[in-house]
């Protein structure tokens, strides 16, 4: 006996150029091509990362000289990926994040690990303490950054100053000690106590409320100091290639130096900082590095 003829359904053809919402889900997100232009800013970035880690191994080799070069190239490359992403307008949110992460490597743990290889362990667990305390100021100051560039509203004068000793003039300082022993200090336990209590004192610049000056407000140089500022430049990188660590103590010593002025300026411009929180919810309205 013939079974009755089951009817099939109606196929639902979609026009040209359109699918079913469901199809797309089972497809998967569609790739769409990228320029090469947006790649460049995060592949410094992750070169920076790739420095920083590298100065990490290179520290635990006794190869001090190279660890410390790598962790200020890994500075280096982190300094101008924003820059090159601002010049080739290739931000984004992925790349935020990504310089975050290269922030808190190459800024706080490279330096911290670096420093406590060299000189902090002869200081036993204090010397571990005060790397640690270095490391967390250091992601504490790039947190409170990145939730202070997300407000809509800031300060005229955060343009000129930081809020704080920023990240990467902290790697720059927290080096310091190891600056001295490559140029002949011992670094005895003596040495490891008074190297971690620096480590905590910049540790404390890291999160303050010290204004700090940045620099970024000057874009223009007078005509009549062009000249002269090139050749500035010029004898600074080549001290800097001759006598590298002699100039990085003198680089360290003079920023040093050079906050109280800053703090002094930002004083006379504005006034006295404010007693209660205002206009920044921590007294100095702000952050920017």
């Amino acid at each position: 006996m013939e079974e009755p003829q089951q009817e099939k359904p109606t196929e639902t053809v979609q026009p040209s150029g359109e699918t079913d919402g469901s199809n797309d889900k089972a497809r998967g997100p569609r790739l769409r091509e990228i320029p090469l232009r947006l790649m460049i800013p995060n592949m410094i970035t992750v070169l920076a990362i790739c420095a920083g880690l590298s100065g990490i191994r290179l520290a635990f080799e006794n190869r001090v000289e190279l660890a410390v070069a790598m962790v200020l190239f890994a500075a280096f490359l982190d300094g101008i990926d924003g820059r090159v992403a601002r010049l080739l307008k290739a931000t984004s949110s992925f790349g935020g994040q990504m310089d975050s992460l290269a922030d808190i490597i190459n800024f706080g743990v490279a330096p911290a690990l670096v420093l406590y290889v060299f000189v902090l362990d002869q200081a036993r667990s204090i010397g571990w303490i005060a790397a640690l305390i270095y490391a967390i100021a250091t992601g504490l100051r790039l947190a409170r950054f990145n939730v202070m560039a997300e407000r809509q509203v800031k300060a005229s004068w955060q343009s000129e100053y930081f809020v704080g000793v920023p990240a990467p003039a902290g790697a720059m300082l927290v080096l310091l000690p190891v600056y001295l022993g490559l140029l002949g200090l011992a670094p005895d336990r003596l040495f490891a106590l008074i190297a971690s209590a620096y480590t905590v004192l910049i540790a404390f610049l890291l999160v303050s409320r010290l204004p700090v000056w940045s620099g970024k407000s000057e874009n223009r140089v007078r005509r009549d100091l062009v000249l002269p500022a090139i050749l500035v430049v010029v004898f600074y990188v080549a001290t800097l290639m001759t006598y590298t660590w002699e100039t990085m103590v003198v680089t360290a010593l003079a920023y040093l130096i050079s906050l109280p002025f800053g703090a002094r300026s930002w004083q006379r411009k504005y006034g006295d900082w404010p007693a209660h929180p205002a206009q920044g919810g921590d007294g100095l309205p702000g952050d920017n590095d």
